[in-house]
């Protein structure tokens, strides 16, 4: 089980990413909500969902749901 946030701010592009806790990527705190505890990137991205319409998985931490 993962710790999983999604960034506040949008990339570019326009989604939102998911990160776990252990990535270099994640986004600071204050910059982030905290989604909870999964198994894996897709519950995650469900759940990310309720918080924003366009959401992707990071691509160093959450790969098998980066899309973009």
């Amino acid at each position: 089980m993962y710790r999983y946030y999604v960034n506040k701010n949008a990339q570019p592009t326009g989604e939102h990413e998911v990160h776990t806790s252990l990535c270099g990527y994640k986004p600071l705190p204050e910059n982030s909500i905290y989604l909870g505890e999964y198994p894996s990137c897709q519950a995650a991205i469900i759940k990310a969902r309720e918080y924003y319409e366009e959401v992707d998985g990071c691509y160093f931490c959450c790969r098998e749901c980066h899309n973009r």
